[in-house]
């Protein structure tokens, strides 16, 4: 589950629903969703990600400063997962790879992991962690229905070649394949410009809803949980969905309960052709 900015954790059922993993970045609301998550974690069994750095200006350097900030605010002596947040012509891979090595051998980190990298700067940083014999864990990437780039830019062939975890960040188009938007309606805001909700004919996203509905309604799911379940289908794909509380929890973690058959995920494939691009 994704631990976004303000609307932190979902203070209501969320580990009833078996969500054990949450996501998080020293950069969201300045340290303070990495502080809110820890106080909220504390005493609980999960696994905690967040992400390096917190500052646009940073560099290579900065990372063992950056993990004792973060270890503090979330009340931690070890991270789970940390993550790269974005590649950076300011931030050298090879020397934050061989500084995430030393943390990971200093007990700090128990896996590495990128955000927003690309085929290449993976096969980069995979080599470089090798070195120290320390696996890449994995690759931080949009990834959805309506969003299906990682199949043609190589992001997702290198996952499944050099066995890295793809975490599908934004599962769920911002909302776009919740069925909460009836046809036409567009949210408020920024997201209104987002191509989820602009993109007109046989593919756009209210369509594509009316299939995850239709397909739902043989397993009692809804749009969202199939959407969801689409993802996780594939062995080497973690959705990360976020949700604002403990119902969107809930229901997130309902993908977990069914499977999707080869000829239903042939037909949202198809349906979503266009969305590769």
């Amino acid at each position: 589950m994704r631990c976004c900015r303000s609307s932190l954790l979902y203070e209501i059922g969320k580990f009833a629903a078996r969500v054990t993993l949450f996501d998080t970045a020293a950069m969201y609301s300045a340290g303070a969703s990495e502080r809110r998550l820890g106080e909220l974690a504390q005493g609980k069994d999960v696994l905690i990600a967040t992400k390096f750095p917190s500052s646009l200006l940073a560099r290579a350097g900065d990372m063992p400063q950056g993990l004792e900030g973060s270890l503090a605010r979330l009340g931690r002596s070890s991270i789970d997962l940390y993550q790269h947040h974005y590649p950076s012509t300011r931030v050298s891979i090879p020397e934050l790879m061989g500084l995430m090595a030393d943390a990971v051998q200093a007990g700090k980190i128990r896996a590495v992991g990128v955000s927003n990298y690309s085929a290449e700067q993976m096969r980069t940083a995979h080599a470089a962690l090798a070195e120290r014999g320390v696996p890449l864990a994995s690759n931080q990437v949009e990834y959805s229905l309506l969003h299906r780039k990682p199949e043609v830019d190589g992001v997702l062939e290198v996952c499944r070649e050099l066995g890295i975890t793809l975490i599908a960040q934004m599962p769920l188009a911002s909302g776009a394949l919740t069925g909460t938007y009836a046809a036409g309606a567009r949210p408020s805001g920024f997201r209104r410009f987002m191509p989820y909700f602009r993109q007109k004919g046989p593919e756009s996203a209210p369509r594509i809803v009316a299939l995850l509905r239709e397909i739902g309604e043989r397993y009692g799911k809804s749009p969202a949980q199939v959407a969801l379940r689409w993802l996780i289908e594939n062995e080497c794909v973690l959705p990360i969905p976020g949700a604002k509380n403990g119902q969107q929890a809930a229901e997130n973690a309902g993908a977990l309960s069914f499977r999707l058959t080869r000829a239903e995920i042939e037909v949202l494939d198809r349906a979503t052709m266009n969305w590769r691009a």
